[in-house]
């Protein structure tokens, strides 16, 4: 499929610390040729890859997202493959092949005044990359996991999966922001605004929303609306104790039917992201949301974003991506 790199055991065969009496997660993950295999595979899930940062760049933001699969993919590969861990259960797909778009994005001189426009134009080309192996995956009964880049993904996650089941989708969203921007070019704030302009969203619940960052616009369309449920995070720091049971209200909120279930890094205390915060749930919270989510059929897809690791914290990031990653397929 044009605009999708499949990868191979070769692809990741140099990334694995390998050790006598031991087996690494990427030893024995599963690889397809095609994503026509996935229809008589076994696994349940898809790990797919979006190395890019022009829909973060198009939001004014700090590049830094494309760096982000690289750095899951090595620190999962190295996992240990025990009674927990089953990397049999799960395809390594590839990754979007954003390498000459992210060319494109180099070129566009900063100074242009379309800049931020003329980046939208791209975004909108991973856009439809995006949907179209989505809804294919999601369409053949898998669940694809899907990391990196910038929070803009989510409107190809929402519109492939909402193509393949036919019907609009629901969508869990653990965030500081709605992302919920105008209309204007596409970027990594507005995505959910072009799913509901596309009708492929229909219940749209943010989890962890901080007050701060949030528009006075956004939160007048949300309240007015049946469909759109928040939760802010200073609320939730009022009741520490009860986090987990306001996360389970919020979840059973959308879970009626299929649903995506969206994690944007930025959501987490001082996680190395796009827009890299000092207040917001810790790792460990995050991973108990997770494991309650991965257990529901109705997830479509999980869908990692914003993580923006650099040469000094890479590592830190990576383990933190593959426990996200392998807290939900024990599912």
């Amino acid at each position: 499929m044009t605009g999708l790199k499949f990868y191979k055991s070769s692809h990741i065969d140099k990334l694995i610390s390998k050790r006598k009496g031991e087996e690494k997660f990427g030893e024995k993950l599963q690889f397809v040729a095609s994503l026509e295999e996935l229809k008589n595979h076994e696994a349940k899930y898809v790990l797919l890859g979006i190395p890019e940062d022009i829909g973060v760049r198009a939001n004014f933001g700090k590049p830094g997202t494309s760096r982000a699969w690289k750095t899951a993919l090595s620190s999962l590969v190295n996992i240990q493959v025990n009674r927990f861990n089953d990397p049999e259960n799960l395809v390594l797909l590839g990754e979007v092949d954003c390498t000459e778009l992210m060319k494109k994005a180099s070129f566009i001189d900063e100074s242009d005044p379309n800049y931020h426009a003329k980046l939208g134009d791209l975004v909108k080309q991973i856009d439809q990359l995006v949907s179209e192996i989505i809804e294919k995956i999601v369409a053949v009964g898998k669940t694809p996991i899907i990391i990196g880049g910038g929070h803009n993904n989510a409107y190809g996650n929402i519109k492939g999966s909402a193509k393949a089941l036919k019907k609009p989708l629901n969508v869990l969203n653990i965030d500081a922001h709605t992302d919920l921007r105008q209309l204007e070019h596409r970027h990594s704030g507005n995505g959910f605004s072009y799913a509901i302009e596309g009708q492929y969203l229909n219940k749209y619940s943010v989890f962890g929303l901080h007050k701060n960052y949030t528009p006075e616009y956004i939160f007048k369309g949300m309240e007015a609306s049946p469909n759109m449920n928040f939760k802010l995070r200073e609320d939730l720091s009022e009741e520490p104790g009860n986090i987990s049971d306001h996360f389970q209200q919020m979840f059973h909120g959308i879970n009626d039917s299929p649903f995506g279930f969206e994690l944007d890094c930025d959501a987490i205390a001082d996680f190395p992201s796009s827009a890299k915060s000092p207040s917001g749930f810790n790792v460990d919270q995050v991973r108990n949301f997770i494991r309650l989510v991965s257990k529901d059929e109705n997830c479509c897809y999980f869908h990692i974003c914003e993580a923006a690791p650099d040469e000094d914290n890479s590592g830190w990031v990576g383990k933190a991506l593959s426990y996200f990653i392998s807290d939900f397929i024990r599912s």
